[in-house]
């Protein structure tokens, strides 16, 4: 209790340069805490205290939507059930189940980190923020993630939407990074630091939104010095491009090549070839955007052509070769509309 009140009271400090009234602090936990319980969506990860499930979880979730992973998670999971499975597998196994999330490096570093679990810890998870930032690929967000969601350590997890509902509720404006660190440490709850922190996350990610945040829903709302009005930054609009490929087929294969290992992005990756320009006068099988970091590209796709000269690596695959190829974002999206039977990966798996 003394602890407690000692947290408290330094939020008011002028030291920790916040106004957060120390008297609402425990009145913040116990709101938000009873409407976690009440509201927190049911996803595969919460399901068990897993570090190595909520660690997948964290490094998919980075950049990427809950929708968007959902799927993939349950397909990555089903072929490497525990992380002597994926410390086992090669490379391209991963970034084949991986295909389709996008910043292909996480899958490259958490590869190497499942790799320094099993060579180095016996197959268990260091139980420390401090240790787990050791792990390869592995930062301050995603080490305060698991090791308080996973085994309680009284550590806050800063994200985006942490971040934005203590600005709100503090009427920060535009935080140092510092400021905020420091609230979220100040205002966690150290007996339940596991509930308490996917809690934060879980109202910015469905209550505190960006835009049109829903301030009446809000379980901490009496909290909160801007009930909504706060600044956003602009997001700077995509850059327009075109892009063309060929669906090459012969013999009942289809032509991929690999991108380099040198490659900004996707590097190793397998696509389709790429076309220098539309074919003229062709109509192409399909066109769909698709946007990569700050490019939003318009893709056609056109029948057999004869694609742009380089030193890529190309091979005639099957269809059943085409699945299990570690496939970029938009290769596999383009085969997913127009030869199905090549979009997913199996997911079975046998040791």
């Amino acid at each position: 209790m003394e602890d407690s009140v000692a947290e408290a009271a330094a939020l008011h400090s002028p030291r920790a340069g916040i106004a957060f009234p120390s008297e609402e602090v425990a009145g913040f936990r116990t709101r938000l805490l009873a409407w976690y319980a009440g509201h927190a969506r049911d996803l595969p990860w919460r399901r068990m205290n897993d570090p190595y499930r909520i660690w997948i979880s964290e490094i998919m979730l980075q950049q990427t939507r809950v929708a968007a992973v959902l799927d993939h998670y349950a397909r990555f999971i089903a072929r490497f059930p525990a992380v002597e499975d994926l410390a086992q597998a090669s490379e391209a196994e991963v970034l084949t189940l991986w295909s389709g999330l996008g910043y292909y490096r996480r899958a490259r570093m958490m590869h190497r980190a499942a790799q320094a679990v099993v060579a180095d810890h016996g197959g268990r998870f260091p139980r420390t923020a401090a240790a787990l930032k050791d792990l390869p690929g592995i930062g301050s967000y995603t080490a305060a993630a698991v090791a308080s969601i996973a085994f309680g350590e009284a550590v806050a997890v800063v994200d985006g939407n942490v971040e934005r509902v203590l600005s709100r509720v503090a009427a920060l404006g535009q935080p140092a990074r510092t400021q905020i660190e420091r609230l979220a440490q100040q205002v966690l709850d150290p007996e339940n630091a596991s509930h308490f922190n996917q809690a934060m996350m879980e109202l910015g990610a469905t209550v505190c939104l960006p835009r049109g945040p829903l301030c009446l829903q809000c379980p901490v709302q009496r909290d909160c010095k801007t009930r909504g009005e706060h600044p956003v930054i602009t997001r700077k609009p995509l850059v327009p491009r075109d892009a063309f490929y060929t669906l090459s087929e012969k013999d009942g294969r289809i032509l991929l090549e690999r991108r380099p290992d040198n490659a900004s992005l996707m590097a190793g990756m397998w696509q389709l070839p790429e076309l220098a320009e539309a074919p003229l006068g062709a109509k192409p099988l399909c066109k769909l955007k698709h946007s990569i970091t700050v490019t939003n590209y318009t893709v056609r796709v056109y029948e057999t052509c004869i694609p742009l000269k380089n030193e890529w690596t190309r091979e005639w695959v099957t269809d059943a070769e085409a699945g299990e190829r570690p496939l970029t974002g938009l290769a596999r999206k383009v085969l997913r509309r127009l030869r199905p039977d090549l979009a997913q990966p199996r997911t079975g798996y046998s040791r």
